[in-house]
């Protein structure tokens, strides 16, 4: 593909900023998720992780949001004539799956805490009050749906970076190149 006909099918500079921000703190929620569960309960350790976690959750959701809004204002490019009708359909239902995971996430985690009683931190910089009744049920089920989300996520992600990888080294379709920082 040349360089003119592929600047036409790219994400604006913003889009592909947010989508590798978001891929940055997507891993450091999971590597904290990660060493959380290899901490002792009620460690200092632990609560550090659990509030590095909750803060990058924090981050996710505004930069989620934030792009949400430019979408809104900034369409996507078209898509190369390289995708079946199928491939299309499951493009548009991973990255929005993975979207709205992105969103619910911290939501979800904010609602386990809040329900706890608990205020939740930024960066050790601004607490966050819980906004929610105490509830034990609710911060039970805030729980089953973030653990839910942790494993849909896992999957969506390898469904997604297995299928860029696909268009960017075995197609080599330009569908890979969309997403790519600049080039200088």
């Amino acid at each position: 593909m040349n360089a003119t006909r592929l600047m036409e099918t790219v994400y604006d500079p913003t889009t592909r900023a947010l989508h590798w921000l978001n891929a940055i703190l997507a891993a450091l929620a999971i590597a904290l998720a990660y060493g959380i569960s290899g901490t002792a309960r009620h460690s200092d350790a632990r609560e550090l992780l659990l509030m590095l976690h909750g803060s990058v959750g924090i981050a996710i959701l505004a930069a989620m949001l934030f792009w949400a809004g430019w979408r809104l204002r900034h369409r996507a490019p078209p898509r190369p004539p390289v995708l079946t009708r199928i491939e299309l359909y499951l493009a548009h239902a991973t990255q929005g799956a993975l979207f709205l995971l992105f969103i619910a996430m911290p939501i979800s985690g904010y609602a386990m805490l809040a329900a706890a009683g608990q205020a939740v931190s930024f960066f050790g910089l601004v607490a966050i009050p819980p906004l929610v009744p105490q509830s034990g049920q609710l911060a039970q089920t805030a729980v089953a749906l973030h653990l839910l989300g942790e494993f849909l996520i896992y999957g969506l992600l390898i469904v997604h970076v297995g299928a860029a990888l696909v268009h960017g080294f075995i197609r080599r379709d330009g569908i890979f190149e969309r997403m790519l920082p600049r080039r200088f």
